[in-house]
């Protein structure tokens, strides 16, 4: 049986239903209420909630019924998600820095433990390590007085696709950045689930549990944003990924990030129920 300590946050997309990045809307059509219920009844611990998502519910719930929600259904692990352009110039920045104060304002209220964010999203080439250092410094500082971590994804898609240069840009910069390990982006970016090994345990802020065929579908945006699998129906190694994960010392809350044409379309519970049960006994064997 899993160790009964593993807790799972369903991270945003597992549960927002009918919606996707870079869809017309990310607001969830499930009520946040509805999505909390579903989450509590299937043994989640933690949720997770998008910018627009989270703009959108306090703005039409308030922030203090928006912590009740969480807190009534038992949801004590939250996460807050998703920034890019936090180190570039000009009207971008602009922009990123109006969405990080808004982000980290409203993880402040909730007690969020970490804010998502991407290095170089569908920027071509290696990033500018220095300059993202500096940058991701000023993040992190300016996320410190609401308790929040700043973690880097390192996608397939974005200038820091690699654990090599995700480390390169996080490791000693500040205590409350680090990374978020997710198993579609380690399968994806070519690396094996061994190299986990090489990431120091203070960087290890986040993870995030999914599974995919080997074959990628169209491009890998396409193949992250419609075709990942329930964890043990596809292809990768998930206990794997996790027995190298616990191996390091990680012993937080473990994300799931299911972004799936199938999963969005099946009733809320249900998914919440299904994709709960296939990660969970993805723990059955691994050593803690």
């Amino acid at each position: 049986m899993p160790d009964k300590n593993v807790e799972l946050l369903a991270a945003y997309w597992t549960l927002a239903g009918d919606t996707y990045p870079g869809a017309p809307s990310e607001i969830s059509p499930f009520s946040l209420q509805a999505r909390a219920e579903a989450a509590a009844k299937a043994g989640w611990r933690g949720m997770g909630l998008v910018h627009a998502d989270l703009v959108h519910n306090v703005a039409k719930l308030g922030i203090s019924t928006v912590r009740n929600i969480l807190r009534d259904n038992g949801i004590k692990h939250v996460e807050v998600e998703f920034l890019t352009d936090w180190h570039l110039e000009g009207d971008l920045l602009t922009a990123s820095h109006a969405i990080r104060d808004e982000l980290l304002e409203i993880a402040g209220e909730l007690g969020a433990r970490s804010l998502k964010v991407a290095g170089g999203l569908f920027e071509e080439g290696p990033p500018d390590v220095p300059r993202m250092r500096d940058a991701f410094a000023i993040l992190c500082d300016r996320a410190e007085p609401y308790g929040a971590n700043i973690v880097i994804e390192f996608l397939p898609f974005s200038s820091v696709n690699t654990i090599d240069r995700a480390i390169a840009v996080t490791e000693g910069v500040r205590p409350n950045g680090g990374l978020l390990i997710d198993t579609w982006h380690v399968a994806r970016g070519g690396m094996t689930f061994d190299e986990i090994g090489k990431i120091p345990l203070e960087l290890i802020k986040s993870i995030e549990l999914d599974d995919a065929n080997h074959a990628i579908v169209e491009s890998f945006f396409n193949d992250s944003t419609h075709h990942r699998k329930f964890c043990g129906e596809g292809e990768l190694d998930v206990p794997d990924f996790i027995q190298q994960v616990v191996n390091v010392g990680y012993r937080g809350p473990w994300g799931v990030e299911l972004i799936s044409a199938e999963l969005r379309k099946l009733p809320l519970e249900v998914a919440a129920k299904k994709a709960f049960d296939t990660t969970m006994a993805q723990f059955e064997h691994i050593k803690f």
